[in-house]
């Protein structure tokens, strides 16, 4: 699972959420290109200045992703949460779509016409959704505005002199705004019934308490904000007198905005809880059944029904236990796959314990797969990213509720590496087993090679960098976890196991979210489908579940996009037979950035032909 930054399709798309070393790092590259050759400029070269422009005054509209970006003009505000910025948003989109006609189509080389045909794409998309933007739930276990709001503080806002630790200050002061600016929007759903179910709030909540455990709200160590700020400042070597005023601001600024947004929001959250039900399908919102239709097109950049893939699901689960089966008689197991599964799920030898020296040996293990398929990418390879990748344990303030791994772009300036976070608040969770195919899918060959990759390239519009398709992205980390097993990796059959388990995982997805956004699976049932089929822990299950509720649609991407990946490659190697390379095939994938995975098939089709 990836955090990308998503602002607009001109902008960063992630989820959800949901993600190089490119040219955005300050003001400068952001403005709009000079005009004085325009008479010299060819269709090409016009329609990449439109594109550039449009992307730079999407970021220049949200202060938060210009942090995402290196961009420090306005790094001490936060993007507004209002209908206001919503109906101004739109407003800009269909001026951009009537800019981006003025564009000759036909006079654009091959590249240009790509990008036109995507952005085109992406805008009436995000014309047509208009409609569906209350249909969503900006309080959640997952990634709710209660919980990024500190993330984005201590993991994006970096303070390397005075005026950035002021702007940390400013964007304390202003989250008692920002979280009444959420309260309306969440009452906005609220009128129109569409509120979170009952469990949602008890995260919410949670999660919210802890933002405000510690000094210097309450005894006790320091709270994670005033810790995070503190640690900044102090590795600034000021004198003594200017870090003792910023600190006192800092502390000012928690107590005076800081304090009483999470107290009222708890309060406010509490009421909404009240009016919460324990419906969980998207089929429960106002023309729920459009909606979510219209999510699983946008997710999986197809045109597959629910039905159908809830049948792919089903099929695809049949095919891995079977594949399973075999590994269970290699390791000499005497049982049911069933029995397996609790064997997996339960014996101690597949655990770290649940201490500091466990999580330190889990992410040293985890680390040490990612260095070693480092060292083997030429094999498959002919492109690598440039910027660094990091493992770290996800901070303990949001471990209870975050998922159980994800992965974080790096700065386009390189201030910040990509970041692999593994979730090790229950380390029962988190087995032996499944760590390799959990690293090469977050890590390498994974995340941090697409999505890193795709920021560095060069030649491409800033949209398409920074731009995503859940199903090509996810599509890919799913890959990722298959392919190293063709090199000779996942030596340890157990291992081989936990690769297994992770698609079986994804498969169930394709059931699970199907069963309960279309088909009113309850949630009971939904967690009952994962322990029955997979050796994963329940609280594994009970998470995955969480998740398909609040985000209809987005765990659909991996196994679908995985699918077309794996049929493409197939396609090209029977076409080609000797003249196919993997390593062209893999560099062809990730080339051209993120793509909807109609147009990665063409992109193929195109490659095959000219290769013949």
């Amino acid at each position: 699972m990836t955090l990308k930054t998503t602002v607009s399709t001109l902008a960063l798309s992630l989820s959800l959420i949901l993600g190089g070393c490119g040219s955005v790092e300050n003001t400068h590259s952001v403005t709009p290109q000079a005009s004085a050759e325009t008479k010299k400029q060819t269709e090409s070269e016009k329609a990449n200045a439109l594109f550039e422009s449009m992307f730079n005054e999407g970021v220049m509209a949200s202060p938060m992703t210009q942090t995402y970006l290196g961009i420090k003009k306005d790094y001490g505000k936060w993007d507004e949460i209002s209908e206001a910025a919503n109906e101004k948003e739109l407003a800009r989109t269909k001026q951009n779509l009537t800019r981006l006609m003025t564009i000759d189509f036909a006079k654009l080389d091959e590249q240009a016409q790509l990008s036109y045909s995507l952005l085109k794409q992406n805008l009436q998309n995000e014309i047509a959704d208009y409609q569906w933007r209350f249909h969503t739930y900006p309080v959640n276990q997952m990634y709710g505005v209660h919980s990024t709001t500190p993330s984005f503080l201590i993991n994006q806002h970096q303070i390397t002199d005075v005026k950035d630790a002021e702007a940390y200050i400013s964007r304390l002061n202003g989250i008692n705004l920002r979280f009444k600016q959420l309260e309306v929007a969440l009452e906005e759903r609220a009128k129109r019934k569409i509120i979170a179910p009952k469990f949602v709030f008890n995260y919410v909540i949670s999660d919210s308490k802890n933002i405000i455990n510690g000094a210097p709200f309450t005894d006790g160590k320091d709270s994670v904000l005033w810790a995070d700020f503190k640690k900044k400042v102090s590795a600034l070597e000021l004198e003594p007198q200017q870090q003792t005023q910023l600190e006192y601001d800092a502390k000012k600024a928690l107590m005076t905005s800081v304090l009483p947004a999470y107290q009222g929001f708890i309060e406010y959250a509490q009421q909404l809880q009240s009016k919460a039900d324990t419906n969980d399908g998207a089929w429960k919102f106002p023309n729920g059944k459009a909606y979510y239709n219209n999510a699983l097109a946008r997710t999986t950049t197809t045109t597959m029904s629910a039905d159908d893939i809830h049948t792919l699901g089903l099929s695809e689960v049949d095919r891995i236990h079977a594949e399973m089966r075999q590994i269970m008689k290699k390791v000499g197991f005497k049982g049911t796959l069933q029995e397996f599964f609790v064997f997996m799920r339960d014996d101690e030898q597949f655990y770290y314990p649940t201490n500091d020296e466990g999580k330190a040996a889990y992410l040293a293990k985890a680390t040490s797969f990612i260095d070693n398929m480092e060292s083997r990418l030429d094999e498959v390879f002919k492109i690598k990213p440039k910027a660094p990748l990091i493992a770290k344990q996800v901070e303990a303030f949001r471990e209870k509720s975050a998922g159980k791994a994800f992965y974080q772009q790096p700065a386009p300036d390189g201030s910040r590496p990509g970041t692999y976070y593994a979730n090790l608040y229950d380390m029962k969770a988190m087995p032996k087993y499944q760590m390799e195919a959990l690293a090469y899918h977050e890590g390498i060959p994974g995340h941090h090679m697409q999505i890193a990759i795709s920021q560095e390239l060069k030649g491409i519009p800033k949209f398409r960098r920074f731009g995503g398709y859940t199903a090509y992205i996810e599509g890919w980390g799913l890959y990722s976890e298959y392919f190293p097993k063709e090199m000779g990796l996942y030596e340890d059959p157990y291992f081989d196991f936990g690769r297994l388990a992770m698609e079986l995982w994804r498969a169930c997805r394709l059931v699970v979210d199907t069963g309960i956004h279309a088909q009113k699976w309850t949630r009971e049932q939904s967690i009952e489908y994962y322990t029955s089929n997979t050796p994963n822990a329940v609280s594994d299950a009970v998470k995955m579940v969480e998740r398909h509720i609040v985000m209809p649609s987005q765990a659909t991407a991996y196994k679908i996009g995985m699918i077309k990946i794996l049929e493409l490659r197939i396609k090209a190697k029977m076409e080609l037979g000797d003249k196919f390379e993997l390593r062209d095939f893999h560099t062809l994938i990730l080339k051209n950035g993120p793509l909807p995975l109609s147009t990665l098939e063409q992109q193929v089709d195109n490659w095959i032909a000219k290769t013949k």
